[in-house]
């Protein structure tokens, strides 16, 4: 029989739901061409069961060419961005690490910026920044496991030296880039947009996010238990050793791809599980899949001011600031007011 806790946990999950398909079909009827949620529910139906057509062809061409990678993309990256925060914040037991704690992004951004100063195509640049941001996450994790303190505290200070050298090394690129048509393309693209998504780029990026989100999905339950501490966790018969490594693995595949192809979006991977956990909780079981939905809702809401606001598109990273930088500095206000 389900607790009073449990059944809580599950409404928000169906609500949340309900949020996020909600947001999807609102995300086609927002742009220079709208498609109205009737136009586009006909559309979709139409093309499962092969009846007459009853649609223009200005509305496929938006819906199936240029909207739908898009808002999916945005849907992929706000879930796995917000679930690998969800999963490092139970990992390291913080509340304030974010995905790119081990340096993840800062290897993809690197990555990117190589290969654009090098004039290189944009499946390279996705490639790199990919591949990037995995060396990142492998040189702090290999530096971390020769460390003589806690692994788990000589992850969070490899990570920190990893994303500084990255940084750093992003920094000299810009500094070296032509100023008149790389470094705009570099500094661009470093402030994160979903604009030049389409269904090749989405279709390999979603195997490692799909990926990794199903990883941590499946094994949420053992991270209640590693938020107790690795000595009661293991106690209770949990591979400490091999659940972490599980869950940065899964984690940095999320991370890494999402940067791949959208660039650096800052602030999901924060923001959104600590609002998840206000209203449902620590329970990882309900708690990741409500971070996961309220994540791919807060992207595509956010992707839809940023291409509707102003005739210049918004770059996403400056929005998602605006959301979480205020937050960051009411949850330090309030933890020093508790204190």
């Amino acid at each position: 029989m389900l607790t009073k806790r449990e059944k809580k946990g599950r409404y928000y999950v169906a609500a949340f739901a309900v949020v996020f398909a909600a947001v999807f079909v609102l995300s086609f009827a927002i742009g220079k061409y709208p498609v109205s949620p009737v136009e586009l529910l006909r559309l979709f139906f139409g093309k499962l069961t092969g009846t007459a057509k009853t649609w223009t062809d200005e509305a496929e061409i938006v819906v199936f060419r240029i909207r739908m990678p898009r808002v999916l993309a945005g849907a992929m990256i706000g879930a796995g961005l917000s679930a690998a925060g969800s999963a490092y914040q139970g990992l390291f037991r913080n509340p304030l690490v974010s995905p790119d704690v081990l340096g993840a992004s800062a290897g993809a951004g690197f990555g990117a910026a190589v290969a654009i100063y090098l004039g290189l195509n944009y499946a390279i640049v996705s490639a790199s920044a990919f591949i990037f941001g995995i060396i990142a996450v492998g040189a702090a994790y290999f530096v971390s496991s020769r460390a003589r303190r806690s692994q788990t505290l000589g992850m969070v200070l490899s990570g920190i030296m990893i994303s500084s050298l990255f940084t750093s090394g992003t920094s000299f690129i810009k500094l070296i880039a032509d100023p008149n048509n790389v470094l705009p393309s570099i500094t661009f693209w470093l402030m994160g947009s979903i604009a030049g998504v389409r269904e090749n780029r989405l279709i390999w990026a979603a195997a490692p996010i799909l990926g990794g989100m199903v990883v941590l999905f499946l094994f949420r339950w053992k991270l209640n238990l590693l938020t107790t501490g690795e000595d009661e966790a293991r106690s209770m018969g949990v591979n400490t050793r091999v659940m972490r490594i599980l869950i940065v693995t899964a984690a940095t595949l999320i991370t890494a791809a999402c940067v791949a192809i959208s660039g650096l979006i800052g602030w999901v991977g924060l923001v959104i599980p600590h609002f998840a956990r206000m209203l449902v909780g620590y329970d990882y079981r309900t708690m990741m899949p409500v971070s996961m939905l309220m994540g791919a809702s807060f992207m595509m809401l956010v992707d839809n001011l940023a291409r509707s606001v102003v005739t210049a598109e918004i770059p996403l990273g400056i929005l998602t600031a605006f959301v979480g930088a205020p937050f960051f500095l009411y949850l330090i206000l309030d933890r020093g007011r508790h204190n």
